[in-house]
């Protein structure tokens, strides 16, 4: 069974977004990553003044829902999944000028780490975890993905994340820049829902104009040549087809040592 995106509008102007996948900790699937982005594109000519990005259940999301599909198509739908709806989410969460806030209530890794990276404001429930599990899967993240967290977190701190593949608790997030409140469980949904109708009651022309110049200037930085762009792009598309991937997400989903080969 697929998993849906609930959309409700909590307050006059504010657009919930709330991922849910009891079954699978709410991973991310096609139909939740194909209506977070239209949702988020939408709420950009409606009047929509403030987004909120949460998950139901006591989770905001485990990543990836790849740990189903079946061996025989198993590299090509993974990367299929990867590559296109959860892009086209990220990339609107990227481009939308309506202010955003991600409210975690709980556990927030791989994907679903990224995919709150990408808003404006992050607040996050105290004991939970998030991490980035790349490296005890055999991925190779994109680029694109790993350029977000050296703007977020800096160079030590993203090496830490990525290279050793722990995850870390709330506060320590916050300390990262990862997230930029941690508060209680009682209080996580009316402290974001605080700040979603304080972005909503602010200048829009003000709020929207300085997305824009924030976009603009990291941009900016973010260029590279199309020789070596490809060669990432090609790195990362190899690891799809690598049987160590394969072991990785098998291994990952039985809670045990993956046993690695090195191709």
């Amino acid at each position: 069974m697929a998993g849906e995106l609930l959309i409700d509008e909590p307050l006059d102007g504010v657009r919930r977004l709330t991922i849910s996948n009891p079954d699978k900790r709410n991973a991310l699937d096609h139909a939740i990553l194909d209506g977070i982005a239209e949702a988020v594109r939408a709420a950009s000519d409606d009047g929509t003044r403030a987004i909120v990005l949460t998950g139901a259940h006591g989770m905001f999301s485990s990543g990836y829902d790849i740990g189903d599909i079946p061996e025989d198509v198993f590299a090509a739908e993974a990367e299929k999944l990867v590559a296109h709806p959860f892009t086209s989410a990220i990339e609107a969460l990227d481009a939308t000028d309506v202010p955003t806030v991600a409210a975690l209530p709980g556990h927030t890794i791989g994907g679903g780490l990224e995919l709150a990276l990408s808003c404006d404001l992050r607040v996050a429930r105290d004991g939970i975890k998030l991490g980035m599990p790349p490296a005890k899967l055999g991925l190779v993240y994109s680029h694109t993905g790993l350029r977000r967290f050296l703007h977020a977190i800096g160079e030590p701190r993203t090496r830490q994340l990525f290279l050793l593949g722990r995850n870390v608790d709330a506060r320590e997030a916050a300390v990262w820049g990862l997230i930029h409140e941690v508060v209680g469980s009682e209080d996580l949904e009316g402290f974001a829902l605080d700040w979603a109708a304080e972005l909503a009651s602010n200048a829009p022309l003000s709020v929207r104009g300085n997305k824009r110049v924030l976009r603009a200037l990291l941009e900016a930085e973010a260029s590279l040549e199309d020789d070596v762009a490809a060669e990432l792009i090609a790195l990362r598309q190899a690891c799809f087809q690598s049987e160590d991937f394969a072991e990785g997400v098998k291994a990952f989903g039985e809670k045990r040592p993956a046993r690695w080969q090195g191709r």
